[in-house]
This record gives C-alpha cells, sequence and structure tokens, in this order.
C-alpha cells in the first residue's frame, strides 16, 4: 500500500513559508494514503495560481489547464474513464473567478468530481489583488480604496447550485481537513471542498490567528445535516463572528456520469470495442 511519502514529486513546493497550501498538500497525499489510493489510481487536475503550482509537487496523474477552465478539464477526463477517481484543485480566484460560469454548471450537473478550494482571499499568483471572496471594503492592490463588491460565498453558492456534498475545512487543522478530504474523495457526485487557507504574504487580515478565533467545528456543536434550508443558514452566519466548519450537506443522486447511456458499461472508452458500431447511415444524414 501507498505511503504519503510515495506521493512526493523530485521538486519541492515553492510557496512562501507558512502559506496554508503546504497544509492542503500535506493533507491530500495522507487522504490518499490512507483511501489506499496508488499514485497512478486517480487524476488531479490543477488550475493556474499558487495552488496550480501543487502539479508539479504531487507524484500522480495531473493536468494543469486554462485560468477557470480545470473542471470542465477534469470531467472530460471523467467521462473519458469513468472508473478513474479524478479531483480538480483551484484557488478562490481560478474556480470562483475565471471559473464561476463552469463551477456553477458542474454543480448542477452533478459531475461526479472532487472540488479542492484553496480559499486564501486573494489572488497570491500575481500578488494580493482582490478575489471573489475578498471582504468587502479590503483593500489590495487593485482595490487601493476597498472592494466594492460584497464577498462570494462558496459555499452558499455551491448548495443553491445543486452540489450534493458542501464542506469547509482550515488549514490550520491538517487531522480535520484530512478527514474532510476523505469523505470528498470517496462521496459519489459533486463534491465541494472550501478550505480557508491563509496567505502569509499579501492577506494580512484574514490570518492564522484570526481564522482560529473564528472557526468552529459543526459536529461538536450538534449541527445535523437535516435540509438543505438549514445548511444554507449555517453557510450564512456572519463571518466576522463565527466560521463553521464540517459537511454542511451530503445527499444521494445520481451524477452527471451515471445518467449518461454511453457510460453504462465499464472500462475506459479507448477499450471499448467499436468494430461492431455502423457510422453509415449519420454519413448518409448529414452529407
Amino acid at each position: 500500500m501507498a505511503k504519503v511519502q510515495d506521493f512526493n514529486s523530485p521538486n519541492f513546493p515553492t510557496w512562501c513559508p507558512g502559506c496554508g497550501d503546504f497544509s492542503i498538500w500535506g493533507s491530500l497525499k495522507q487522504s490518499f494514503a490512507e483511501l489506499g489510493l496508488e499514485p497512478h489510481q486517480f487524476a488531479v487536475v490543477y488550475g493556474i495560481g499558487c495552488s496550480g503550482n501543487m502539479c508539479s509537487f504531487v507524484n500522480a496523474y495531473g493536468f494543469e489547464g486554462l485560468h477557470g477552465r480545470g473542471i470542465p478539464v477534469a470531467a472530460g477526463i471523467k467521462m473519458a474513464n469513468p472508473d478513474l477517481p479524478v479531483m480538480m484543485v483551484g484557488g478562490d480566484g481560478d474556480i470562483l473567478g475565471e471559473g464561476m460560469g463552469h463551477f456553477i454548471h458542474a454543480c448542477r450537473a452533478n459531475h461526479n468530481l472532487n472540488i479542492v478550494i484553496h480559499n486564501n482571499q486573494v489572488y497570491g499568483l500575481t500578488t494580493g489583488q482582490t478575489a471573489p471572496t475578498s471582504e468587502q471594503g479590503m483593500k489590495t492592490k487593485s482595490t487601493p480604496h476597498g472592494v466594492i463588491e460584497e464577498q462570494t460565498n462558496p459555499i452558499a453558492l455551491a448548495l443553491t447550485a445543486g452540489a450534493t456534498f458542501v464542506a469547509r475545512g482550515f488549514a490550520g487543522d491538517i487531522p480535520h481537513l484530512v478527514k474532510l478530504m476523505k469523505a470528498a474523495i470517496e462521496h459519489e457526485g459533486f463534491a465541494v471542498l472550501d478550505v480557508l487557507q491563509p496567505c502569509v504574504t499579501f492577506n494580512k487580515v484574514n490570518t492564522y490567528a484570526w481564522f482560529r478565533e473564528r472557526v468552529y467545528k459543526m459536529e461538536e456543536k450538534g449541527y445535523a445535516q437535516t435540509t438543505k434550508a438549514a445548511a444554507i443558514e449555517k453557510a450564512l452566519e456572519p463571518w466576522h463572528t463565527q466560521i463553521p466548519l464540517g459537511i454542511f450537506w451530503q445527499e444521494k443522486k445520481p451524477s452527471y456520469e451515471d445518467s449518461l447511456p454511453q457510460l453504462k458499461e465499464k472500462g475506459p472508452l479507448p477499450t471499448r470495442d467499436l468494430s461492431k458500431i455502423d457510422i453509415t447511415p449519420l454519413y448518409e444524414e448529414f452529407r
């Protein structure tokens, strides 16, 4: 069985010392190992940004797509090989900025994918511009007078768009984050894990200390997944006073891939026997 170190690539991460990406990187490898996965048994698609650099630091099948286009690439891989576990790792800017349209429609379709959002509330790789998750009034290089727009809430967005697994973790609590990652990977359907990931260089507001004063684990407070309305209410709790962690919602529904008749047969599409398929009628119809 694979060990955590088996998922290390020859390249050591180049993130800033103390970056929350290190915790997510370590938690992912720990999750793979505890689930009994081998490096060749799954694929990870990465977005552009600090989180996307992880493509060079994980020993597994990987693909780094265009900015905001990681989810459709992951969906394509999953449809080409429906038996292969597929994950998409990206930042809040990549997934909820450039890629928000893809994110919403993937939630709605319930693609059988696991999405991990590195949520540091800034564009870290390009040195600290405002992101969709930046708080209203936050001053950044691109908004010196403060952010005008309201802060995007990834949890509420995923819940209302139709994701069948929605959770939030914190990079400052690796054991809890590993638990959530394993649950997300094992979920059949579109799983969204929003990870609060402090950017120690460019976000001096939402620090580890700031989060530790506010985060709490819902399971320790008796939260039960009764209705989606209750989950949405939990997701909308005042950000500056308390921030819930854990699984907000999980339900069983047929995934997009389960609903495609072309994928009823097991195995990757390239291994299918096409010799008995006659496409002559299509040529005749469209010529």
